[in-house]
């Protein structure tokens, strides 16, 4: 018994004619995301999802942007309801579950989303089932002289693979031809009682009448020319309809043709030169009586992509099939070489033996022509035998080398591009990737390096080489961040991140196809291509979750910076940490935030030391933080020179080279800062002169009242030193002191009480165009009591007084308003006249010390 004759399958199958029959739907989808894009309403078994799809295609762009062109597949199968992802960038989820390889069942109830702002309520409407004609298919050979069988198909759908025999049993004849199938080629449907065919991403295409089928399906007629793969497996579609009954049938067979299938192929009005299929040989014909699953067919599974062989022949067009069915006869006709030899042998007249004698001659000259033209041809010949012995020796670098030789000489050849490129492939290679996985960067640039230098002049070397650059680049990505799952670290990995995409999403098939050449070349990189496509769909999906939180931050950080409240961000920032768990680099924004805040502070109260201080501690780490300051430092801060000025005043003067502070102020031209430096210059003055005056008052009447008025005028930190120098007088007269402060906060109670009385200073009182007579009068209740409680707690704390625990509160309501009231005014800047809210900024208080001096760590920025 032969192949052809032998059972390939021999368990009896229960054809159902109807398989829905017992349970059919109407699916419906409703949209939650985007109520105005409609309903859609399915009634067929198969469904597709794209953007290319209808009712996709006509949808706003903004409402397609998630979906990838084959995005999606819903199908009915045996009485459920699936959907299968596939391979779809931003994903498909069921109930917020990520549908991946394999499909998910739907219900009545499911929420069923495209990307992450495409989503519908999936509603489930049972209906009758639709008695349908039964279809059959008939693949008829359209090449005689390879040994393909007709294929009848009366199962629907129909799918095309190279591990099932139907096409599996040419393997041992034509290895190549079937390795050019994919395991999930194209598959035959039935779409409102007609066939379709659509093309499942296979490695080498399938051709409708020469063209290539693209992202959708398309359908076909009686007469249709399909081929898989190339032009080996071409065949020419007939169809009939029967009504089938109860028949019992086998996936693949091959038997003889019962009677009623042959009536069934034979289509009603087939034209006379084109017989029934299955006429000729009824013992080698194979019938699919068994349909194929969707649940196997949209089952995605990139690892067996890179088994396919990629076909480097001329793909098939309509013209070639149709060729070939002509020509093709079986029929053994006279060789080429013996119809030569007797066309020669008429046209010199050889028809006796006298006239052979007299063609001896010019015998032996066509002889030793041909000769001449022999040897031309074998030495022509000689770099392919030399080729071919280095390939057949393994010497695979030495024949990249000849390769790149011959063709820096015949650019063109494509013989010697596809050799050149395989010898290049399997001499570097397998090294290459030995030092990716030994995380041996360095040197797996420099064999990349010299692969290019060996394929100078082969642009089909030089293209995979690229591909493996952008391989390797991913690895050292992923092994330098710790990891596929590894943090993203903001300000560093984004731009790799999308750089690494780009290059895959600028041709993603075509790249899919050279790293499969790749692989098929050499079987080693199968692993290494699986890890890449694998750190490929995680770079993906932080793309699309991670990259835009920070799009967003950024987005948000520029807006409230270029406001000047950088206040608003510190609960955003707390919320990123929460949410975004991979997410590093926190920990340096909130740094730059903290710093950004004292000085943004600094600049509101117009106090030029605090200000100076400020602009030479902060160091930005992060490039929002920085950008903003620049623009800060040229529009608003005080100049650079100013600056630096000032702060050498200020060093002068915590050492109590009072004079030599002044006079270094007096020297500075401020500009629209001269107002705020005159008033530091009165200061300092004052300072500087009561303190010289105490020596002479010592041992007076009025001293304690002259001590104790100079230390309530002095910051405990712009004039630490002078506080320091009368630290020992003050403590000296510890009981008159203790007074003072008594009085001073007695007296801060009372006119805080009193500001209470009459009512706080409210939004209509700040909203006046000038400053009135009740706003002045209660804007001094309000400074007077600060400044007395303040005083009073200053000498407490320097007396180290037990009282100083029951007065803290009342300085901190006190303060607390001051805050409320200067923070409110400025809220007010774009609306009140800049001279009334400085003149109302002035009169209800200092600000708290710590929202002006406070200092960040680091150094000159």
């Amino acid at each position: 018994m032969t192949r052809d004759d032998a059972l390939i399958m021999d368990v009896p199958a229960k054809v159902d004619p109807h398989p829905y029959a017992s349970h059919a739907f109407d699916i419906l989808l409703v949209p939650l995301s985007r109520p105005d894009l409609g309903e859609i309403r399915i009634g067929e078994d198969l469904f597709a999802i794209g953007r290319g799809e209808a009712p996709f295609a006509a949808y706003p762009t903004d409402a397609t942007s998630v979906l990838s062109r084959r995005h999606a597949r819903i199908f009915s199968e045996d009485g459920a309801v699936y959907v299968a992802d596939l391979g779809s960038k931003n994903g498909t989820h069921v109930n917020g579950a990520v549908v991946a390889q394999q499909p998910a069942a739907l219900r009545d109830g499911d929420e069923l989303s495209f990307g992450a702002e495409l989503s519908y309520r999936v509603k489930l409407y049972p209906r009758a089932p639709v008695q349908q004609t039964g279809l059959v298919a008939c693949l008829t050979p359209m090449r005689q002289d390879v040994g393909l069988q007709p294929i009848v198909i009366t199962g629907f759908p129909f799918l095309v693979s190279k591990a099932d025999d139907t096409f599996a049993r040419y393997r041992d004849a034509y290895p190549h031809q079937v390795n050019y199938l994919s395991r999930r080629h194209a598959h035959l449907y039935l779409k409102g009682g007609a066939p379709w065919i659509e093309d499942l991403g296979s490695t080498n295409g399938t051709f409708v009448n020469g063209a290539r089928l693209g992202d959708h399906a398309v359908r076909v007629e009686a007469g249709d020319v399909l081929a898989f793969g190339g032009t080996h497996f071409v065949y020419r579609l007939d169809i009939a309809r029967h009504e089938d009954g109860d028949a019992t049938a086998t996936r693949s067979i091959t038997a003889s043709r019962p009677h009623a299938v042959s009536a069934a192929v034979s289509p009603p009005g087939a034209p006379a030169d084109v017989p029934p299929p299955i006429e000729e040989d009824l013992d080698k014909t194979t019938f699919v009586g068994a349909a194929d699953s969707f649940l196997d067919i949209f089952c995605v599974d990139y690892a067996a992509r890179q088994e396919d062989e990629v076909n480097l022949e001329p793909m098939p067009d309509a013209s070639h099939a149709a060729q070939a069915g002509a020509h093709a006869s079986p029929a053994r006709k006279p060789g080429r070489t013996a119809l030569m030899c007797a066309e020669i042998a008429r046209t010199l007249g050889l028809r006796d033996r006298a006239q052979a004698n007299r063609a001896m001659k010019w015998t032996v000259a066509v002889v030793v022509a041909l000769g001449l033209v022999g040897g031309g041809l074998y030495w022509r010949s000689a770099p392919d035998r030399s080729l071919e012995r280095l390939m057949a020796d393994h010497e695979y670098a030495r024949a990249a080398e000849v390769a790149d030789e011959y063709l820096a000489r015949h650019p063109s050849d494509p013989k010697y591009q596809a050799i050149g490129t395989e010898a290049m492939l399997d001499a570097y290679v397998p090294g290459w990737i030995d030092k990716l996985r030994a995380k041996d960067f360095v040197g797996a640039e420099t064999t990349l390096a010299h692969m290019r230098g060996t394929s100078r002049h082969n642009t089909d070397a030089r293209a995979l080489i690229d591909e493996l650059a952008w391989v390797g680049s991913v690895s050292r990505f992923a092994a330098e961040r710790g990891g596929d799952d590894a943090r993203i670290r903001l300000y560093r990995d984004e731009g790799d991140i999308r750089r690494l995409l780009a290059h895959w999403e600028q041709d993603a098939k075509a790249h899919q196809r050279a790293l499969d050449r790749i692989a098929n070349t050499v079987p080693v990189f199968a692993e290494t291509y699986a890890g890449t496509l694998s750190a490929l769909r995680k770079l993906q999906n932080d793309d699309a979750v991670y990259l835009g939180a920070i799009e967003r931050l950024n987005a948000s950080i520029a807006t409230e910076l270029g406001r000047e409240q950088p206040e608003a961000l510190q609960s955003m920032l707390a919320e990123y940490r929460d949410k975004y768990p991979r997410l590093a680099g926190l920990d340096a924004t909130e740094a730059d935030l903290k710093q950004y805040i004292a000085l943004i502070q600094a600049l509101r109260n117009r106090m030029v030391g605090p200000l100076a201080a400020q602009m030479a501690a902060v160091h930005f780490s992060t490039p929002p933080f920085r950008a903003a300051y620049d623009k800060l430092a040229a529009e608003k801060l005080p100049a650079a020179s100013i600056a630096e000025h000032y702060l050498a005043a200020t060093q002068a003067w915590a050492r109590g080279e009072g004079e030599a502070a002044i006079g270094a102020l007096g020297k500075i031209e401020a500009g629209p800062w001269s107002e705020e430096l005159a008033q530091d210059i009165a200061h300092k003055r004052q300072v500087l002169d009561q303190y010289a005056a105490l020596p002479r008052a010592r041992g007076t009447a009025g001293y304690e009242d002259q001590l104790l008025a100079l230390h309530a005028m002095l910051d405990p930190d712009g004039d630490a030193w002078y506080v320091r120098a009368i630290d020992g007088d003050v403590n000296a007269i510890r009981e008159a002191a203790l007074r003072r402060a008594n009085l001073l906060l007695n007296r801060a109670a009372t006119a805080w009480r009193q500001y209470r009385n009459n009512g706080l200073i409210g939004g209509e009182q700040r909203l006046e165009a000038g400053v009135s007579a009740k706003f002045r009068a209660q804007a001094k209740l309000l400074a007077d009591a600060q400044a007395d409680a303040r005083q009073g707690l200053r000498i407490y704390a320097q007396l180290k007084a037990d009282e100083i625990s029951q007065w803290s509160k009342v300085r901190d309501d006190i303060q607390a308003e001051v805050d409320l009231q200067r923070r409110s005014l400025n809220d007010l800047r774009m609306v009140l006249d800049p001279a009334v809210l400085k003149a109302k900024l002035a009169l209800v208080g200092e600000p708290s010390p710590t929202a002006t001096v406070a200092a960040s760590p680091g150094g000159r920025r």
